[in-house]
């Protein structure tokens, strides 16, 4: 993950402020940071309205004093740039820099996240700054990683962005009428004459608001303007990244990114990053399986290579709606959540908690006490012995999954954006609802774009591919025939890249793939329980919608109990090649995924890691690396709970050796993690 031949561990520690405080204070964070064997620190987070006090005076006085002292006391450095935030002169100076909203109001200094990504002034500074850092602390080799900015993200309305929409399309499609025709904008008389014509579909043009949900009249336009902000914002981190690569080609560059944060298309941006980082932050009482989601998701932005947990609350974050602390043990296990998944770090925010503005009462190592001597403190203490005696055993470890479920911006932009045909459908839940039964089964899961290779999965799901690109769908053809399983759902295959519809009937260029065609979709009001379908003779439930389909060459599997569709076909199944292609024509429930999913994995003969009840709160995954193969237990249940292992091997946690066969017990928050013997 961090090349860098000084780190031999997992790093251990978070982003950290000195600025905020007296220089007396130093010395103890010092001493405290060792105490809790913390040995990295990212810094210069919000520093630059004190490093930039106009166009053209610098300060880096008392950065170089921090970078000083963090070396002194052997800390590594993550060095940030500083641009999340803009300093207060520039605002006032030049307003091109501040951002406009989709009513079409321009903000004020103030926030962060209020850079408009298409400012030249933004440009010019950000980039300016980024370099001058570089420069100055090149020389210092405790510098593990370069962090661009932080958390990017937002949208942005403004002449300047409408100007680059302008040039971005214009060099996507060529000639204004190629750029009619992919909108359709023979619809309601929408015909553009010029570039001039176009304008971004914001509240003043093509956005509205339905019963709260923000919609819009020209679903190709907002979704081109949903990939273009987010290369516009792309474009400022790859022009800080290669500013410091000016004088630091050596280290690593990242960003801090948000999981499934839906207006970044995170699979292009991880094409531009040395190595991903995160900031996980789960709600508390959320299902363990939603964050282990987002961690694969991360893993999977970089085909498959670890990454950095950059950020994580020690206690408490304190913008949920009910700020509740992470009981006895959370943190440990939500830190070894992220090493099972592909974390190389766990990291924090804060190192020392603020004493003022809206994150004073966010979670931090050492508390507004400021010693040694709360619960928090000693758990972290604990942790980072833990991690100190681990060593580099885990570090750049793969997971080893046999089956991958796509996870697609553009579906996910394409189906929010869908005008019908219901409300209740939601791609994010559908893929979850997925994930979820395979995670819970402890089968190792990659979460994959459309653009990465097959090859290496016997199981591909892709739910509710409502957008099948160009190209995808001679992957998936190819992936069947050679033998794989493919499984999609209702509202699959019905657009092409610019959310045209495939005509000749749904699921478009699947149809084939599938042996079936979907000649209707009823929409199911969430207050209407009563659809269900049968399935090896178990009746389930059947929601959001329902696909209305006929058989061409595949088999059914289950069909409706009711409505005037009763027998009808809801679940298929389809040969082909050497190969099979299923196909879910409605939402269900948790028991028909399980019961779905062990037929499939039986046929393909893809094993779980562990065995156990599915109803367990242990979540059980596997990474791989020169080192050997690692087994993460994780019990994330109020009780006691168990597995039964198919290997033998070593509790690199507790020191206990298991055979196999063996039960391995976890009490509540409790970890194992066993270096299999093969």
């Amino acid at each position: 993950m961090i090349e860098n031949e000084k780190v031999k561990k997992v790093l251990y520690g978070g982003d950290y402020n000195p600025e905020q405080w007296p220089e007396e204070i130093w010395e103890e964070d010092m001493r405290l940071f060792s105490l809790a064997g913390i040995d990295v620190v990212t810094l210069n987070v919000f520093s630059w309205a004190a490093l930039q006090r106009d166009e053209i005076t610098y300060d880096f006085s008392k950065l170089d004093k921090i970078m000083g002292l963090v070396k002194k006391n052997g800390l590594n450095v993550c060095l940030a740039t500083s641009t999340g935030a803009h300093p207060a002169w520039m605002a006032r100076k030049y307003p091109d820099i501040l951002r406009t909203d989709n009513m079409g109001i321009k903000r004020k200094f103030g926030a962060r996240h209020n850079s408009c990504p298409n400012s030249p002034t933004y440009r010019k500074y950000s980039v300016a700054l980024a370099e001058r850092l570089s420069q100055r602390y090149k020389d210092y080799d405790n510098i593990v990683s370069w962090h661009i900015s932080n958390e990017y993200g937002g949208e942005c309305y403004c002449e300047n962005c409408e100007k680059a929409f302008r040039v971005w399309l214009r060099k996507k499609y060529g000639t204004i009428e190629e750029l009619n025709r992919v909108w359709n904008t023979s619809f309601w008389g929408h015909t553009f004459y010029d570039w001039e014509d176009v304008v971004l579909p914001d509240m003043r043009s093509e956005e509205f608001s339905w019963n709260g949900v923000q919609k819009t009249n020209f679903q190709g336009i907002s979704l081109d303007y949903k990939r273009f902000n987010s290369d516009s914002i792309l474009e400022c981190f790859k022009l800080e990244r290669d500013a410091v690569k000016k004088h630091t080609p050596q280290i690593p560059v990242t960003t801090n990114l948000m999981g499934c944060y839906q207006p970044l298309d995170y699979q292009k941006w991880g094409k531009e990053m040395d190595f991903v980082s995160w900031d996980s932050y789960p709600i508390f009482g959320a299902e363990y399986s939603h964050n282990a989601m987002y961690h694969d998701v991360m893993r999977g932005v970089k085909q498959g290579k670890p990454f950095a947990l950059m950020e994580q609350t020690p206690s408490v974050s304190n913008w949920h709606a009910y700020c509740a602390l992470k009981r006895p043990g959370v943190m440990r296990l939500l830190s070894y959540q992220a090493m099972a998944h592909g974390g190389d770090t766990v990291m924090f925010f804060q190192m020392r908690r603020s004493i003022g503005a809206c994150e004073k009462y966010h979670g931090a190592v050492i508390d507004h006490v400021g010693t040694e001597h709360t619960r928090v403190f000693r758990e972290i203490s604990a942790l980072g012995k833990e991690l100190k005696d681990l060593g580099d055993k885990t570090l750049g470890g793969r997971t080893p999954a046999k089956a991958a479920i796509v996870f697609d911006w553009d579906n996910w932009w394409a189906t929010s954006l869908s005008a019908g045909p219901s409300d209740a459908m939601d791609y994010f839940g559908e893929v979850y609802q997925y994930y979820r039964t395979l995670l819970k089964m402890h089968i190792p899961v990659d979460m994959i774009g459309v653009e990465d290779s097959l090859s290496d999965y016997k199981i591909l799901v892709a739910p509710m591919l409502y957008m099948c690109k160009d190209g995808f769908d001679e992957k998936i053809r190819s992936f069947v025939k050679d033998g794989g399983t493919f499984v999609t759902t209702y509202f699959s295959g019905y657009v092409e890249d610019h959310d045209l519809v495939i005509t000749g009937g749904y699921p478009g260029r699947l149809r084939d793939i599938l042996g079936i065609w979907v000649e209707e979709s009823d929409a199911i009001p969430p207050e209407k329980t009563w659809h269900t379908f049968h399935y090896e003779h178990e009746t389930y439930p059947a929601e959001i919608l329902c696909d209305l389909l006929h058989l061409e060459g595949a088999e059914s599997l289950g069909e409706y109990d009711n409505d005037f569709y009763a027998g009808m076909p809801a679940v298929t199944v389809h040969g082909f090649g050497k190969g099979k292609a299923y196909y879910v024509a409605a939402r269900s429930s948790e028991t028909f995924y399980n019961k779905f999913f062990d037929r499939i994995l039986k046929e393909q003969g893809v094993e779980p890691v562990v065995t156990g009840e599915f109803e367990t709160c242990i979540e059980a995954t596997v990474r791989e690396n020169e080192k050997g193969s690692f087994l993460f237990l994780l019990n994330h249940g109020e009780s006691v709970g168990s597995v039964t292992l198919k290997q033998g091997g070593t509790d690199l946690l507790s020191g206990r050796e298991y055979g196999p066969g063996a039960e391995v017990s976890l009490e509540a928050k409790g970890v194992a993690l066993i270096q299999l013997k093969h």
